[in-house]
């Protein structure tokens, strides 16, 4: 099955829902690479469950490293990460086999396995599965910061609640633990309030509602990235649209260009102190990959998200004992919007994905003879 993500950096996730465990196993993460704990738990930390007005599932989510580390540097052999579940109420799925959930890969999941896979809380195509992608790259992260590179997301809208693009944002400073911007893994502080105050309408209207979360990565010198399929854009879009929920991503002016002319759509190169510049660099604007390869300017992306499809209205959807449509009304602890979750994730697997990449064209890292 298709679990895994990278080629030199590669990840392979695992676990359930209502399993006994989720993480990942990581490959490739060259020998002596510091092993940051604190970042390890900062990260997840931002993306559990059980903040107010979001999911009430109550995870410790405490990680075990249990291989591929010595002290405090990986060793080049695969890295065994995980973390217990131990908030469970499968009660809450009784429904299940008989009654699939709308919006939910329940049906698809039934009929693929013949009736073998475990439905609980999705079960293995469970959000609850991106801890490992967090997990992972949350130590990826030590690589680019070597080399002056970095990811960072935010939560950009939620219906018609709209944020400043992330470019003119703080981008530096930490989120003040309590905060509506710390909850929400949002940086805009003028629009947090909007977002909050709608997301509460949201769920007190027993519904859910869809959601962007932006992404600006920086520092990448030019050249990075391989021919085709493993191009900046390929490589990243395949990585955002596996989160779950994920339903489109957007490149530098996204669908707008294609209600743009070409003389305004191209970005000239310029010479700046003897080295090329694409013309809006600095400002954000000029398209951070051309070939699927880095221009060396700001590489920006939005990842939108659908609504979440679990909320507790009653829908109707097909009864398979009795072969009709009946009322299903899903309990639960679910959010009413996947943005504010989603933010760490995205930064996750774009700090994956730049490290695999950097790592294939010998940017970062050692190159093995």
């Amino acid at each position: 099955m298709g679990m895994g993500l990278g080629d030199k950096l590669r990840i392979t996730l695992f676990g359930e829902s209502h399993g006994t465990c989720v993480g990942a196993l990581v490959e490739g993460m060259p020998p002596g690479t510091p092993i940051d704990l604190d970042s390890l738990s900062r990260e997840i930390n931002r993306r559990k469950p059980g903040r107010k007005g979001l999911s009430s599932r109550k995870e410790a989510d405490e990680c075990q490293v249990l291989s591929g580390i010595y002290e405090g540097k990986a060793t080049g052999w695969p890295i065994l990460m995980l973390t217990m579940n131990s908030d469970i109420r499968s009660s809450d799925y009784s429904f299940l086999p008989d009654h699939p959930r709308p919006g939910h890969a329940d049906m698809v999941e039934m009929v693929r396995s013949e009736g073998s896979s475990d439905l609980r809380g999705g079960g293995s195509q469970s959000a609850r599965l991106t801890f490992g992608m967090v997990a992972a790259g949350s130590q990826a992260r030590t690589l680019l910061d070597q080399a002056g590179w970095s990811c960072i997301a935010h939560l950009h809208s939620v219906g018609e609640a709209t944020s400043r693009p992330l470019f003119q944002l703080d981008r530096d400073s930490e989120l003040e633990s309590g905060t509506d911007m710390a909850r929400l893994n949002c940086r805009d502080p003028e629009a947090v309030g909007k977002m909050s105050e709608f997301i509460e309408s949201v769920r007190m209207d027993k519904d859910s509602v869809g959601s962007v979360v932006e992404l600006l990565i920086e520092g990448i010198p030019i050249g990075v990235g391989e021919p085709w399929f493993d191009g900046i854009e390929p490589s990243l879009a395949r990585a955002m649209m596996a989160i779950p929920g994920a339903r489109a991503v957007e490149f530098s002016h996204g669908v707008e260009s294609s209600r743009m002319r070409g003389s305004d759509h191209n970005d000239p190169w310029l010479s700046v102190e003897g080295a090329p510049v694409l013309e809006g660099a600095s400002s954000g604007e000029a398209d951070g990959s051309l070939g699927g390869r880095s221009t060396g300017a700001p590489i920006r992306v939005k990842v939108h998200f659908k609504p979440p499809s679990s909320f507790p209205r009653e829908q109707f959807t097909l009864h398979l004992p009795s072969n009709e449509l009946m009322p299903l009304e899903v309990g639960g602890r679910h959010d009413p919007v996947l943005g504010p979750r989603a933010v760490p994730v995205v930064e996750a697997a774009a700090i994956l994905v730049m490290a695999d990449l950097g790592l294939m064209g010998g940017f970062l890292g050692r190159e093995e003879n």
